[in-house]
């Protein structure tokens, strides 16, 4: 749970820095490829080969594809045909996708942990909610697509890490992750980036070297080592954490509004989802 509450927390600030130095300013691909590429010197050098089963390998490379590469290029089209507060908004689903595809890859069906995630949605959505436009649904079911992927990666991880257990650590099995990524989002920049959009600031390349280090190497792999640890629905809910965690540290450090009875009550319900989850854990 710790790994979980800390990348909650480098996560939200992270958003916030995206916010305030990079969206709109530097080319979005250009963006998430320079994180790819960072965080693959931080973690190839660590990486074993030899030892390792191939299925992990080659399944935690398909969740680097699906968790960063997928995810991250349908966010950022999702913004041509989306505002920022729908954006925001469509992400709160993530916990649905979490507990079905658990539940799928388990051949079961947990209610409580369901219930959980769609309380979570609802105190995340109470939070978000500022309408929607007419023509969203393309953009929708973008966002649908990326809520999938980035549940699809996280709970495979998880099944991927009790399937091949091993004695070599899995910080010295996740250099794969990227490699994934990079097949995908490289790609993506040769084909749509626009070069002429490039950082041209200190603060912007320092905020790039940061959500390289830290957000994506230090926070993918502690996200994926923390869902390892926890049960689905205790993960589900974790994924709409970071939107109480990201307003008030929006609040605090850049000062901007915000509704604060939404954001306690909002709160609370995610909070109070964490508990429904562990009653259900007990009467499993």
């Amino acid at each position: 749970m710790r790994y979980l509450i800390f990348v909650t927390l480098l996560w939200a600030f992270s958003f916030n820095l995206i916010g305030a130095y990079l969206a709109g300013q530097v080319d979005s691909y250009f963006a998430v490829l320079t994180r790819v590429l960072l965080a693959g010197i931080v973690f190839l050098p660590l990486t074993r080969w030899r030892g390792v089963a191939p299925g992990f390998i080659g399944g935690v490379t398909l969740v680097g594809a699906l968790q960063f590469g997928v995810t991250y290029l349908c966010l950022y089209l999702s913004f041509n045909v989306l505002t920022v507060a729908e954006v925001l908004l469509f992400t709160v689903l993530t916990p649905l996708h979490v507990t079905l595809i658990d539940d799928a890859l388990n051949r079961r069906f947990n209610p409580w942990a369901l219930v959980a995630a769609a309380v979570a949605v609802l105190g995340a959505g109470l939070i978000r909610y500022d309408g929607v436009s007419n023509d969203f649904l393309g953009g929708f079911l973008l966002m649908q697509l990326a809520n999938f992927t980035f549940a699809a990666g996280q709970v495979g991880y998880k099944h991927l890490a009790q399937r091949y257990p091993s004695d070599i650590p899995l910080h010295r099995r996740f250099g794969y992750f990227f490699i994934g990524a990079l097949v995908v989002v490289l790609p993506a920049w040769l084909l749509f980036g626009n070069p002429d959009k490039l950082p041209t600031t200190t603060a912007q390349w320092g905020v790039l070297v940061w959500m390289g280090v830290l957000a994506t190497a230090l926070g993918q792999f502690c996200w994926n080592k923390g869902a390892t640890l926890v049960d689905a629905g205790t993960l589900a809910v974790m994924n709409n954490m970071a939107v109480p965690v990201g307003l008030v540290l929006n609040l605090l450090f850049w000062g901007t509004q915000t509704n604060l009875v939404l954001l306690t009550v909002g709160g609370l319900i995610i909070l109070a989802s964490l508990q429904i989850n562990r009653l259900g854990r007990k009467q499993a």
